[in-house]
């Protein structure tokens, strides 16, 4: 089982980049960030007739998740639990039926917390450990899980070309990275890390500034997998040629290939 994570940096303007990023790859699940569309602007047809299943999270013009799965989808859920009043669309879960395990694969927008200090960088330390409750709740249940997506977290110094460029940012500040530290202690994999060792592996690059062409990237978008599931991996790894393509996103893909 072939599940990708994809920021995709707006549904309407990167359709035609997605599409042939799903024609190449051919990933059995694809979990999306920055939709950027409500439900109903979705453009679900389009992915139906590729074959996929379709669930989405959305909210109008900003954030927003979704899953496309060519596999049965079962127990889909919306949000994060922990706070009824937040109305940000940040995460989707669901059970995926493979053929020979389920695998509740989780899918996330993880805030981006700047500018710091202020309420959004609250609001990210208070998600983060909103994130911790469920990401304890699902570890119990000792399912096959992953947790995936746009972690807006820059783990450590060798996940960013220019670290130092990075020292005051929400993405990369001690805190942020202690609050990712404590859900990874829990017992989950950090699936990339597990299988590529080194510098140079980067998941977004600015738009700005020539940073794709100067290889000036960061690695933000990660897998979690829980005991049960990192026994599965086969794989992970990150698709980067793909923000070399036409109007890309400034995220790329990354992946896990699951015997299941």
């Amino acid at each position: 089982m072939k599940i990708a994570t994809f920021n995709i940096n707006g549904i309407k303007a990167r359709i035609n980049a997605l599409t042939d990023w799903l024609g190449d790859a051919a990933p059995d699940v694809a979990v999306l960030q920055e939709i950027k569309s409500v439900d109903e602007g979705f453009p679900r047809e389009h992915f139906e007739d590729m074959g996929y299943n379709v669930e989405t999270h959305g909210q109008k013009g900003f954030n927003g998740v979704a899953l496309l799965s060519r596999l049965p989808l079962e127990d889909v859920t919306r949000g994060l639990p922990g706070d009824d009043s937040d109305e940000q669309a940040r995460w989707i879960e669901a059970t995926v039926m493979g053929s020979q395990h389920a695998i509740r694969i989780c899918g996330l927008y993880l805030p981006n917390g700047n500018p710091v200090p202020g309420p959004k960088y609250d609001y990210k330390l208070a998600w983060m450990e909103r994130l911790k409750i469920r990401a304890e709740t699902l570890m119990a249940e000792e399912l096959p899980t992953l947790i995936t997506g746009d972690f807006n977290i820059i783990p450590q110094s060798e996940d960013a070309e220019t670290p130092a460029q990075w020292k005051d940012d929400a993405l990369f500040l001690p805190a942020s990275r202690a609050a990712f530290r404590r859900i990874e202690n829990l017992g989950y994999t950090e699936a990339f890390r597990a299988r590529v060792q080194g510098p140079g592996h980067y998941t977004f690059w600015d738009y700005q500034a020539g940073a794709w062409q100067r290889n000036n990237g960061i690695r933000i978008d990660h897998f979690l997998l829980s005991p049960e599931c990192a026994d599965l991996m086969q794989d992970c790894q990150i698709d980067a040629a793909v923000r070399g393509g036409e109007k890309p996103s400034d995220h790329v893909p990354v992946w896990v290939d699951l015997a299941a």
